[in-house]
């Protein structure tokens, strides 16, 4: 027994992978783009659990679900390092400002 329908977890998981994709390409600080990928990573897992559930009628898919989750928090534990160190050589977290290749 589904009572909300296919298509309201859909239109949730596009809406919330639109405000990731617009964070990442808008945002100038890094840490604003890393939160725009979690956000579509959680896009992702919505898209997942949703057509899991209506094409077998289980809550099986709740441990890819949790694996995705898991790789998404190393991902941001990486990345959170990443750019602490680059702020430690160029003060800054501004990703217009970093320029890696002229070091």
């Amino acid at each position: 027994m589904n009572a909300i329908p296919l298509t309201w977890y859909l239109m949730l998981a596009a809406l919330l992978f639109v405000i990731g994709l617009f964070g990442v390409l808008t945002r100038r600080h890094a840490i604003g783009a890393l939160l725009g990928v979690e956000l579509m990573l959680n896009a992702v897992n919505i898209n997942l659990l949703a057509f899991w559930r209506h094409l077998h009628g289980t809550a099986s898919a709740q441990v890819f679900v949790l694996i995705i989750i898991t790789v998404a928090a190393a991902e941001a534990a990486v990345g959170l390092a990443l750019i602490l160190n680059v702020y430690r050589v160029f003060h800054t977290v501004d990703v217009d400002e970093i320029n890696l290749m002229k070091g």
